[in-house]
């Protein structure tokens, strides 16, 4: 009998570069390439990154018409109404959440919004190289 739902396998980030944006995540969040992606080819237009327990991945498809999404702390209800996605990402306390932000930018990331001085869910707000929103907070 086969199950009732589907799996998440993965969530899938457009992209330009699909290596640039892979090896972001990649060294920010621990994964590893799956089988067959880990050496870069040419003319690569999806890759694929896999969490160490094996649970959700992420993937990275090429599209040469991508434009980064703009994000601002208040939503532009008026515009666009394609799906607006970032990924939510957790650390321990502050001094991790400072820690992050340091490795995020070194990785070639950027910082979009500082929540770091709201007492009950201090958070960063950064740009991956290819323009998407993601956050880390303290949870």
């Amino acid at each position: 009998m086969s199950a009732p739902y589907p799996s998440l396998l993965q969530t899938v980030l457009d992209c330009r570069e699909p290596r640039v944006l892979g090896d972001f995540y990649r060294d920010l969040l621990g994964y590893s390439y799956r089988p067959g992606d880990e050496t870069p080819a040419e003319g690569e237009d999806w890759l694929v990154l896999r969490a160490p327990a094996g649970v959700h991945g992420l993937a990275f498809q090429q599209n040469p018409q991508y434009v980064p999404p703009v994000w601002t702390p208040e939503p532009d209800r008026s515009g666009d109404q394609q799906m607006m996605v970032h990924l939510d990402l957790g650390v321990a306390d502050t001094d991790a959440l400072e820690q992050q932000r340091l490795r995020v930018l070194e990785l070639g990331g950027a910082v979009l919004f500082d929540r770091t001085d709201d007492p009950d869910e201090p958070l960063y707000v950064f740009a991956d190289p290819a323009g998407h929103p993601f956050c880390i907070f303290v949870t």
